[in-house]
């Protein structure tokens, strides 16, 4: 039988090298009855790495990988040892190792927890062997997705494009550096580096306020040319992003000046 498997990768992989296509290689080095093989959550639980059992899985998001690899962090003893053979979804986002956070109940989590879920799903895509589905919350007894899979790749998904919103949003306001002392005051000043985003202008100090936030935060703005998004070539005022209305001047302190001092 491993015969003929190991004759059936080979032949997987010509034929991937001929093709020229992009392949994942352990789709082919990984018997068809392996990669879609089905697990109950019991039969996960023998999967711990104790000595007798029959090897070292966990899974992500019904997801299951061998972790043999890394068996000092996920073996008996290791530091994460409470995530083998088992679904503990949760505990990757939040931390808990808990048993009640070794759970893979991911209804509740934040946007940016279950970016971190994404992260380490991906994680263990690149670095371990998948070896199939875990039967239960994300996967039906056929191996077909839940609808709490489905809604968990939603949030990913909505999470992802907050996470692009967001990040194109720093790139149009870039955090102002501050600073404070009980002597002079509070400090806000803007530089082409300040917030860690490189750029071409330092800008002005203005105060951001996001819709549902309950505060301000000092960001960087660029006070020449046409506003963001549009083209230069486009007919414009010339003030950047000054007129944007979400933005506030910081009182007593110079419209255009790039350091603002609020003394105590």
């Amino acid at each position: 039988m491993w015969r003929r498997a190991a004759a059936a990768a080979l032949l997987c992989l010509v034929a991937a090298w001929l093709s020229g296509l992009g392949f994942d290689p352990r789709s082919c080095l990984l018997p068809p009855q392996v990669q879609s093989r089905l697990l109950s959550a019991a039969e996960l639980a023998r999967y711990r790495g104790a000595v007798g059992e029959p090897g070292l899985y966990l899974a992500v998001l019904g997801r299951v990988f061998d972790v043999e690899r890394g068996r000092r962090h996920y073996g008996p003893g290791g530091t994460y040892s409470g995530l083998a053979g088992r679904d503990a979804t949760r505990a990757f986002a939040t931390g808990d190792f808990t048993q009640a956070g070794l759970v893979d109940d991911v209804s509740a989590l934040s946007p940016g927890e279950m970016l971190a879920v994404q992260s380490w799903l991906s994680f263990y895509s690149d670095n371990y062997d998948p070896v199939g589905k875990l039967v239960g919350r994300f996967y039906d007894e056929n191996g077909a997705p839940t609808e709490a899979l489905r809604q968990a790749e939603a949030a990913i998904e909505e999470a992802l494009k907050f996470q692009a919103e967001s990040e194109q949003r720093k790139q149009q306001f870039p955090p102002c550096n501050s600073e404070w002392s009980s002597a002079k005051g509070s400090r806000f000043w803007c530089s082409r580096q300040s917030g860690g985003v490189p750029r071409a202008w330092a800008g002005v100090p203005r105060k951001l306020y996001s819709p549902g936030a309950t505060g301000s935060r000092c960001v960087c703005v660029r006070p020449s040319g046409p506003p963001w998004g549009q083209p230069a070539s486009s007919q414009h005022s010339n003030r950047g992003d000054l007129d944007d209305p979400h933005l506030q001047e910081y009182d007593g302190c110079h419209p255009q000046a790039q350091q603002c001092v609020l003394a105590v």
